[in-house]
């Protein structure tokens, strides 16, 4: 039986969020909330591209809100599968901010989330391994695991 593959390509995906009244602070930027909801259901499209199973979540690592998303700005997430375990899948998901009367473009946060797939019974369910097949593809993997690790390491050194 021969091992079942998908591509980091396959995964990728963006989702856009126009920010609005019920999604922001007294000070008319997004909650935090708000655009951790969007990034675990933008997260979770890319895993169940991936794997053509359901999937749930299982971790996200460490958010920093490095940047505000404002009332009537676009929130842009995008996802990709960027590593995989036996029945886990790991999502690189960026959040921009986007100002729609000048396209500017702004890096808001960042993180790392794992899914699990699971079968028709709801049970773990293994995964195809991850294949990259352009130097893009492979660019954006080892940046991902980078940043990761980077992450990580940061985190760590805040706790001792």
């Amino acid at each position: 039986m021969s091992e079942s593959t998908a591509t980091l390509g396959e995964s990728r995906t963006e989702m856009t969020e126009l920010l609005l009244p019920n999604d922001t602070n007294n000070l008319g930027r997004a909650l935090g909330g708000a655009v951790l909801h969007w990034m675990d259901i933008c997260g979770a499209i890319a895993a169940m591209r991936f794997s053509n199973r359901q999937c749930v979540t299982a971790s996200m690592d460490h958010v920093d809100f490095i940047g505000p998303i404002d009332l009537g700005e676009v929130a842009v997430i995008e996802a990709y599968v960027f590593n995989v375990g036996r029945t886990s899948v790991d999502v690189k998901v960026d959040v921009h901010a986007e100002n729609p009367k000048t396209d500017e473009l702004r890096k808001t946060t960042t993180s790392f989330l794992t899914f699990v797939a699971l079968d028709d019974d709801g049970k773990p369910t293994p995964v195809p391994r991850l294949v990259c097949e352009t130097d893009e593809e492979d660019e954006l993997r080892a940046e991902a695991v980078a940043a990761r690790a980077d992450q990580l390491e940061s985190v760590i050194e805040r706790m001792e």
